[in-house]
């Protein structure tokens, strides 16, 4: 991993939630992280999978759920471009593609059991779009099972699965943990 020339000053918007490991306040709509992987944060789950760039305009167009076929489809293909990352080099592009699969698994989840994929009642408050959790908001009661959501759900798990233990995904996490760290230190 080379290390990326950081600009004086990196686009950040406002601060409006803080994460221990993943940086809201950055400005996304600014970062290319393909030219500045020294900006990405891993976080938690699924944190910043809709906000990274390049990588969610490449990944997006393939993520889908709705059914068996088309999480077969679209987990075979992202998981394709999982292991072009990984080929690559390309540990940001890899980590996103890891967290779509991830998110198919976990979005497939909530539509089998939640008709409509609403897992809260009521609207999510302003100040916390974009957001996961209840935020003061009741959990409405689970539906009977939705198997075709279902299916695709653990279409989804076995691709994450796959990606989450893979050795050279596993390689390159610890190499970029290392060099992020390389980067604090300095």
């Amino acid at each position: 991993m080379t290390r990326k020339s950081q600009s004086a000053t990196v686009p950040r918007r406002p601060s409006r939630v803080q994460s221990d490991s993943f940086d809201y306040t950055l400005d996304f709509d600014q970062i290319n992280f393909r030219e500045h992987p020294e900006l990405y944060r891993i976080g938690r789950g699924e944190q910043g999978v809709l906000s990274v760039e390049p990588y969610k305009s490449e990944i997006l167009p393939h993520w889908r759920f709705a059914d068996e076929e088309k999480a077969k489809e679209s987990s075979t293909k992202i998981y394709t471009m999982f292991l072009d990352y990984l080929n690559k080099e390309d540990f940001v592009g890899a980590d996103m593609a890891r967290k779509f699969l991830q998110m198919g698994y976990t979005r497939a989840r909530r539509y089998a059991n939640h008709k409509g994929g609403k897992k809260y009642a009521g609207p999510v408050p302003k100040d916390k779009k974009g957001l996961s959790g209840a935020h003061g908001r009741a959990e409405l009661p689970r539906q009977q099972e939705d198997p075709v959501k279902a299916a695709a759900a653990r279409i989804f798990k076995q691709k994450w699965d796959e990606a989450r233990l893979h050795p050279t995904y596993i390689q390159q996490k610890e190499k970029f943990l290392n060099w992020i760290q390389s980067l604090q230190s300095d």
